[in-house]
Parts: structure tokens; sequence; C-alpha cells
């Protein structure tokens, strides 16, 4: 019995070590996700610019506005030691 017990065990180990694994591999490729949509987005920024300067400073104002937004309405803003420009 206690050997049935001991196998057991190591098919737990083993699922818990596949799922770190996994786990692993899923923020590597979030990560890779992220920085394509970042790289996709300069260069669809440089590419609006230099094409039409006009849409591409207004999608540059916009990002800015959206961005500034964020930055002082995410949660916790002001419980780390943070305080808003005056």
């Amino acid at each position: 019995m206690e050997r049935i017990l001991q196998w057991l065990d190591d098919l737990d180990d083993l699922y818990g070590a596949a799922r770190l694994l996994v786990e692993r591999v899923r923020r590597f490729a979030w990560n890779l996700a992220r920085l394509l949509v970042l790289v996709l987005a300069g260069a669809g920024g440089v590419f609006a610019a230099l094409r039409e300067p006009p849409l591409g400073l207004a999608v540059a104002i916009l990002w800015f506005v959206f961005l500034l937004y964020r930055a002082v309405t995410q949660p916790g803003f002001a419980s780390r030691g943070r305080t808003a420009a005056a």
C-alpha cells in the first residue's frame, strides 16, 4: 500500500513541476506578446507621423492623455506614497 502512495506522490510532484513549467512558458509568451504589441504600436506611430503628420500628432496626443489618465486613476496611486503634481 505504501508503494502506491509513494507512486501517487511522485505523480503529484510531476504534475506540479509540469504546471510550474507551463506557468513559466505562459509568462514568457505573454511578455513576448506585450513586447510585440509595443514595437508594432511604435512602428505604426512612426509610419503615421511620416505619412500624415497631423494624424501622427493627434494619435500621440491621444496616447499621452490616455496614459496620463491611467497613471493618475490606477488603484493604489496615493497608497504608494506618490502625490499628484500640482
